[in-house]
């Protein structure tokens, strides 16, 4: 039994900051981002949007474009590390945003939970949907994965961040790419990067030390949200490496394939930013091609050979173009990188039907899950409602102060008018047992 993606759809923020804007705000070379990364534009969420409105987005267009029969699709389930709530999570928010849509109770029968380990959330958010589908062949489930990679201003990762949603129906028979059942993992428990609960004493809000309510909080430290994470970049990078390189060689104990690295046409992996996949992929690129590499200088200089600059060209390059026009969506990263390629091949007329393609996940804290695909013979078909490029093209850039305004919420206005989409309508406050329910609307 084959089972895969069926239909995918997206949306990302139609607003970004171009990368040179940010480099001169910051007294960036702009090479070392353009060039260096692969970066050219960063989005950011306008003032109406939040992770819910990006993930309805994206699955009222898959519905719509894909003329969906809610009444078989059992599942919704939500990849994110970008949670509005402790408790009630994204893939309510959103399942009560398409009932408003398509028709009260048309999901009471449908089943929907968020999955969050960092960016490999939606990763696992498919996997099991994909057992399911096994277990039920009748029977259709969606994903979608939808975060806001922000970062604190004037930190290294600044330039890295980007707003959106991928949403995938997944089913048998499925039209774009079916799913080979080995898969493999490699996890390991580390700080690299992670979003604490942060506090900070009452007493250094009040001035008073006798623990007085301060706006209902009896405790005497206030915990702090913040959507920017605590990371370590260079560290990151290395258990990036060291996941992926464990979940490699995990994959190929269970696969037929003795280089699957150099049988698959295409690689598509987890993005931070555009070209982070072609420079954690050379030390493997090395080992697995019996290229003598013995310590990281040895490594650079494989990144910079002919063979392996051909290597990135054929097999990463297609995922990468997306990426460097939106930025960082976390769990959405490696399936906007899958949607860039098979974008690029289908714009330039290029088939790649029974052609493989191998995944390579990772989602920090730490995480790498390795699997592979084949393209199906429909695949063109099911992507004509998506204009990937045509609709980034029409991306609007903002100034830095806008930026600024945005990042800071200091700005509380749109830069776009919302048209055609969900909107974050309202946040309640006034009423104690509602406090803090978020509203939205379909703006037409």
């Amino acid at each position: 039994m084959k089972i895969g993606i069926d239909a995918i759809a997206f949306d990302v923020s139609k607003i970004h900051l171009p990368i040179k804007t940010l480099a001169e705000a910051r007294h960036i070379e702009a090479d070392k981002l353009e060039k260096g990364l692969g970066l050219k534009k960063m989005t950011l969420p306008d003032a109406h949007q939040d992770t819910v409105v990006f993930g309805a987005n994206a699955l009222t267009r898959l519905i719509k474009d894909n003329a969906i029969d809610l009444s078989q699709v059992c599942r919704i389930y939500i990849g994110t590390e970008s949670g509005l709530d402790n408790s009630k999570p994204v893939g309510s928010y959103i399942t009560g945003l398409i009932e408003q849509k398509f028709g009260e109770n048309t999901l009471g029968h449908c089943d929907t939970v968020d999955f969050t380990f960092a960016c490999i959330g939606a990763v696992d958010a498919m996997q099991n949907c994909i057992d399911f589908i096994r277990l039920n062949p009748n029977k259709k489930a969606i994903v979608v994965a939808t975060d806001i990679a922000k970062y604190d201003l004037g930190s290294t990762g600044e330039y890295t961040q980007g707003a959106g949603a991928v949403a995938l129906l997944l089913s048998q028979n499925p039209r774009i790419i079916s799913f080979d059942t080995n898969w493999a993992t490699s996890h390991k428990s580390v700080f690299d990067f992670f979003k604490p609960y942060r506090t900070i004493s009452k007493f250094m809000i009040t001035g008073n030390d006798d623990n007085y309510p301060w706006f209902g909080n009896l405790e005497g430290e206030i915990e702090i949200h913040k959507d920017q994470p605590v990371f370590d970049g260079q560290y990151s990078n290395e258990c990036y490496i060291d996941r992926t390189n464990e979940a490699y060689a995990a994959f190929k104990k269970v696969s037929a394939d003795k280089i699957p690295l150099d049988n698959w046409f295409n690689i598509i992996m987890h993005l931070p930013y555009a070209f982070q996949g072609r420079r954690m992929l050379a030390g493997l690129y090395a080992k697995e091609f019996g290229i003598e590499a013995s310590d990281a200088a040895a490594v650079k200089e494989i990144a910079k050979s002919e063979g392996y600059k051909k290597f990135v060209s054929d097999k990463l390059a297609p995922a990468e173009s997306a990426s460097s026009l939106i930025g960082n969506l976390y769990t959405g990263s490696i399936f906007m990188g899958f949607l860039s390629a098979i974008c690029e091949y289908s714009d330039n007329n290029i088939e790649i039907a029974g052609q493989k393609f191998g995944f390579l996940a990772y989602g920090s804290g730490s995480k790498s899950k390795v699997f592979e695909g084949t393209i199906e013979s429909e695949w063109k078909t099911a992507l004509s409602p998506v204009d990937l490029f045509g609709t980034l093209a029409k991306s609007h850039a903002i100034s830095f102060e806008e930026y600024e305004g945005l990042h800071t919420k200091m700005k509380h206005n749109s830069v776009l008018e919302p048209k055609n989409e969900w909107v974050l309508d309202r946040i309640e406050h006034e009423k104690p047992n509602l406090e803090g329910a978020r509203y939205y609307q379909w703006i037409d």
